[in-house]
């Protein structure tokens, strides 16, 4: 008789497309709502010179929210609902990718590895421009000006007027840099993206698989599952800050060298300057990470072809 305790992967072939794209949409639209204003947080506190306008991931909070109240929380919210693209794109390659490599290698890890590098490639060349042009209008506040652009008038407002700002850095990247302002910090985003998708898929199952063995065999697997996704997420995280950080400033202050913004930022602020924004990341890689996997492997079983449910132990 099979263990219970051994989680079996869904995999491409085992899916009904049509559930995974309808279900997929809605949770990864959930997700962004949920999580986009740690999002906006972590990009000024990357962005910022040492501690010149926040303290940190709590104090940031209050002051956006007291200054511009819960839409400045969510300033190029619209913009980045795009990315939902992106987001199908990078489940299709992962799991496709999957399936190639597994005429190749029956290892979960070379697998999940592979997967997970090449869904980033392919995620990360169309959300690039999307990225920079919602970082941009994250930078709007009240007060001191952030980043290299800032939109004419006050940056307040919401519906056509939150449209009209973004028309009008897209305007300013334009005539700055031209079309190629768009992938500004493309390297920058391949370096940071790639091996932290790479390492998230590896970690993920290795952490799941080890809590499997530890947890009793009546314990949903889905449990486990949720709990490995942050710890993956942190490890994920702590490998790849230092990259994220560069990446940030580079699209944003319109750095053209990414050796150079490092050495910039190591003059100014050391080597804690690498861990700038870490905890905002992990404060909201987590609940959103929990959501994602749990959100995730529920959308697989709902997925599932219909003469595969009963074979399945969850």
């Amino acid at each position: 008789m099979e263990d219970k305790r051994n989680i079996q992967i869904i995999e491409w072939e085992h899916l009904d497309k049509k559930k995974f794209y309808v279900f997929g949409v809605a949770m990864t639209m959930m997700i962004r709502v949920s999580v986009y204003p740690f999002t906006l947080i972590r990009t000024r506190l990357q962005v910022q010179k040492g501690k010149s306008l926040y303290h940190g991931t709590f104090d940031a909070f209050i002051k956006i929210l007291r200054a511009d109240g819960v839409t400045g929380l969510y300033r190029g919210f619209l913009v980045n609902t795009f990315t939902l693209i992106s987001g199908q794109c990078y489940v299709t390659t992962y799991e496709l990718t999957r399936k190639f490599v597994a005429d190749y290698s029956q290892s979960n890890t070379v697998k999940s590895l592979v997967a997970g590098g090449s869904a980033s490639l392919v995620a990360q060349s169309i959300t690039v421009p999307i990225d920079v042009v919602s970082q941009h209008l994250m930078m709007q506040r009240k007060g001191e000006k952030m980043g290299r652009f800032q939109v004419r008038g006050n940056p307040e407002g919401n519906g056509i007027i939150a449209f009209g700002q973004t028309k009008d850095i897209i305007r300013q990247i334009l005539r700055a840099d031209g079309l190629r302002g768009f992938y500004r910090g493309y390297v920058a985003s391949l370096l940071t993206y790639i091996p932290n998708s790479a390492v998230w898929w590896p970690f993920y199952h290795f952490y799941a698989e080890q809590l499997s063995h530890l947890c009793p065999k009546e314990c949903p697997h889905i449990v486990f599952q949720a709990i490995s996704g942050p710890l993956a997420a942190a490890t994920a995280s702590i490998l790849t800050n230092p990259m994220d950080v560069i990446r940030t400033r580079v699209q944003v202050e319109g750095k053209s060298s990414i050796i150079l913004t490092f050495r910039q930022l190591m003059a100014e602020e050391g080597p804690w300057g690498l861990m700038k924004g870490l905890s905002a990341r992990i404060i909201s890689a987590t609940p959103s990470t929990i959501v994602i996997v749990v959100g995730y492997e529920s959308l697989k079983k709902l997925s599932l072809r219909p003469e595969l449910v009963d074979s399945r132990h969850w």
